[in-house]
């Protein structure tokens, strides 16, 4: 990327929980915004919302990110992109036509579009995941920490056989979106570079189009049903995550940081977290939640994690500062009692 500072951003999944963070902060900086999104709803809500910004935000409908050419009119001006959106369902019937290759096209899509001949698009940010790093079988030796550097060794194959979970298919899918992406930048030699982000769990205020609790994303969703008292407290495969509004922050600072240009990083908060530590938070700052959070878990303990997330190399590259967990959970779960409930 030339050190030309961009100006505007195409951000897609926008009117998501990420994406909508990832908008605010963009134009807290004074950078005009494109919002893709498939809900012309939510993009007005977003305005709506965002009053000041009138001049610096709109919105193009794509229905569907996974066709090629559906991004070529949404280009014209832009100068650099957020691709945050990416598709993931429980219920599917089928892991490939569903999960995996709705994603590694959507990719194909936004890249094919930013590199059209005449495109400004000097770097694109690429919201991939932790699950596309994380070895869910590894039984990592003590002191083991996983970097950037890491895969997922989960085969296409495995990912899209119909014995896989979701679970598995979603892993596979950020997993081979991402290679997609990388051997796109490789093969096509396009006028852009690219930065992949690889968040782990992801919690923290809402600040998309959301009227109720059922409406949460997924992370948070869980979180709030700790708060509202769901027995037993939820167990968990993955120890680490960041705040939304720090993972913003990365992929802002991944998108105006020359020298991250062809990286991959883990955004990731350096205390590990756990639900049952969220309930504790919970109990100590909301004396109504003394009486809807289950008193059936071991109190008093903090959260530990088998292997180490490499999250300070964000910090030291990107310079984003972490918040911490009870400041999260605190925040969240304040925000939905009054907004939400």
């Amino acid at each position: 990327m030339s050190s030309q500072k961009p100006s505007h951003v195409l951000v897609t999944g926008s009117t998501g929980f990420i994406g909508a963070h990832v908008v605010d902060n963009l134009l807290a900086r004074g950078f005009s915004v494109r919002g893709a999104t498939r809900s012309a709803k939510k993009g007005e809500q977003m305005k709506a919302a965002r009053p000041q910004y009138t001049s610096k935000l709109d919105f193009v409908i794509v229905e569907d990110f996974t066709n090629i050419g559906v991004f070529d009119a949404a280009m014209e001006g832009i100068d650099a992109v957020i691709h945050v959106a990416s598709p993931f369902f429980y219920d599917t019937t089928n892991n490939e036509q569903e999960l995996i290759l709705p994603a590694i096209n959507g990719v194909k899509s936004i890249l094919s579009a930013s590199a059209k001949p005449g495109s400004k698009v000097r770097r694109i940010v690429l919201t991939s995941s932790f699950a596309s790093v994380l070895d869910i079988d590894r039984n990592p030796p003590p002191g083991f920490t996983y970097t950037a550097a890491h895969w997922n060794p989960l085969t296409y194959e495995t990912a899209i056989d119909p014995k896989s979970t979701s679970v598995v298919a979603y892993r596979g899918s950020k997993k081979f979106a991402e290679l997609a992406a990388w051997e796109f930048v490789k093969n096509e030699k396009p006028q852009f570079d690219l930065v992949a982000l690889c968040p782990p769990m992801v919690f923290g205020p809402v600040v998309h189009p959301v009227s109720s609790v059922e409406q949460l994303n997924e992370s948070n969703a869980v979180l709030w049903s700790v708060a509202a008292g769901i027995d037993p407290i939820p167990g968990i495969r993955v120890p680490a995550w960041i705040d939304a509004r720090d993972l913003a922050e990365a992929h802002v600072q991944a998108l105006l940081t020359p020298e991250a240009g062809g990286k991959r990083f883990i955004p990731a908060a350096p205390e590990p977290f756990s639900y049952e530590y969220a309930a504790d938070i919970m109990k100590e700052n909301f004396d109504w939640a003394k009486q809807s959070v289950t008193t059936n878990y071991k109190a008093g303990e903090k959260p530990h994690a088998s292997y180490g997330v490499d999250g300070e190399t964000v910090a030291r590259e990107l310079g984003v500062k972490y918040h911490s967990f009870r400041d999260t959970v605190v925040e969240f779960v304040k925000q939905v009692k009054e907004d939400l409930t």
